[in-house]
């Protein structure tokens, strides 16, 4: 086993920039074999056109609407305020295509991306499709839009989620792994995680967020203080838990993709805390959740 430094899996915004992205994570960067994460800040009336080459991606907006032309299609994505605010539509765009991404308003838009091997349609999701679920309870609540959850939307190899975790709460937690293939009870999967953190009483706010080694690959072990904008890279390991600080809500962005042939997100917890899931039946659901629910009908 080798241990790896921290530094290079925590990412600090701005650490990860190129280009016209504000984060641009592909598998050669991050050390691994599958998933890409990209961020692209649009001014009022920007555009920017890519070659989404052997990867699958999906188009996501984080705030303001966007229009997504591929394949002879145009796609109209309504978008949302903020992460914070709502949940958003999203569009697939499929591996070996060109893409034109243009925001009248403009707005930062996430490409979650997978190295893949079939070539999938260029596809619309509505933001009313999307899956609100809320997971754990107590101070373990939180929140999961499960819009490029494997079993949800179809994909080759990306599974993406996004999870909202109200202040003082702890997510990812009991902590989990997935950095092993055992069939039918792990999958083997690299994760990105994407962070933005509500603002309050004039404060920028924090999380937290660990990972500990599980024994394989890297050794990946880190304790990061994380605010918006920044990234932990995951190639194995126990991760969890993420803290949101007290008054301060927290967003991740997940991003998944892995070896196997079939795409499943099967997780181990880890042995010395799972014994907290058996708890969670006695407790309700953090009242302040959800955050808000998806749209009943989307505006085409």
């Amino acid at each position: 086993m080798t241990t790896t430094d921290p530094s290079s899996f925590h990412l600090q915004a701005g650490k990860a920039a190129a280009g016209p992205y504000a984060v641009d994570i592909d598998p050669e960067r991050a050390g691994w074999g599958h998933s890409s994460l990209r961020v692209l800040d649009l001014p009022p009336g920007g555009s920017h056109r890519l070659a989404t080459g052997e990867s699958e991606w999906i188009v996501l907006p984080l705030n303001g609407g966007c229009t997504v032309v591929t394949e002879g299609q145009t796609f109209e994505l309504h978008g949302r305020e903020s992460v914070f605010s709502g949940v958003s539509d999203f569009a697939y765009l499929p591996r070996d295509a060109h893409a034109e991404i243009a925001s009248e308003a403009g707005g930062r838009f996430a490409l979650t991306g997978a190295r893949c091997e079939r070539r999938l349609p260029a596809r619309y999701g509505p933001a009313s499709a999307v899956p609100v679920e809320l997971r754990g309870t107590g101070n373990c609540s939180r929140q999961v839009n499960n819009f490029g959850a494997a079993g949800v939307f179809e994909c080759d190899k990306l599974i993406a989620v996004e999870v909202l975790t109200p202040g003082g709460n702890w997510s990812s937690y009991p902590p989990h792994k997935h950095d092993e293939c055992r069939p039918g009870e792990e999958s083997e999967l690299e994760e990105i995680y994407y962070f933005e953190i509500a603002e309050a009483h004039g404060s920028e706010g924090v999380g937290y967020q660990r990972v500990s080694p599980s024994g394989r690959g890297r050794g990946t072990d880190v304790l990061a203080e994380v605010r918006s904008g920044d990234l932990v890279l995951i190639p194995d390991g126990w991760h969890g838990p993420s803290i949101a600080a007290p008054g301060h809500d927290m967003y991740y962005l997940n991003v998944m993709a892995g070896p196997g042939q079939d795409r499943d997100w099967l997780i181990c917890d880890h042995p010395d805390h799972a014994w907290i899931r058996a708890t969670w039946p006695d407790q309700p659901v953090d009242p302040r959740l959800p955050l808000y629910d998806a749209p009943l009908g989307d505006p085409r």
